[in-house]
């Protein structure tokens, strides 16, 4: 029997649910906030690329978008990424020309092989 790629489908069990292998398909870039030496000698601070990664994203559902909304965070996102070394809170997320603030990591089941991210739109004024 052969099968056709649209009737092979790779599954990961994460946290009890089944996520298809095809749902980190987005390319998320995660960035930490340093210094810098400038040509000059002096110093800068900025926010430098860290690692891009692959990520199921989703919107908050049911009653983690009604937490996020009675502290007026209705834009978070979940971020599901393979598990990495050094992610923290102090990070943020570029995902389509839009930045996240991370505000949550759960390594799920501290099991190291999946993260849960949960990150706030930051809006850009200018």
């Amino acid at each position: 029997m052969i099968l056709s790629l649209e009737e092979v489908k790779l599954y990961l069990r994460v946290d009890g649910d089944v996520v298809a292998i095809a749902d980190l398909r987005h390319r998320i870039i995660l960035q930490k906030f340093t210094t810098v030496i400038n040509e000059n000698g002096f110093e800068n601070e900025a926010w430098q690329d860290y690692k891009a990664v692959w990520a199921s994203i989703s919107n908050l559902s049911g009653r983690e978008y009604y937490q996020a909304a009675a502290i007026q965070a209705e834009k978070t996102i979940k971020f599901l990424i393979r598990y990495t070394d050094g992610i923290d809170t102090d990070m943020r997320i570029l995902f389509k020309d839009k930045q996240y603030n991370i505000t949550s990591i759960d390594n799920m089941k501290y099991a190291n092989k999946y993260i849960e991210i949960k990150a706030l739109e930051v809006y850009i004024s200018g």
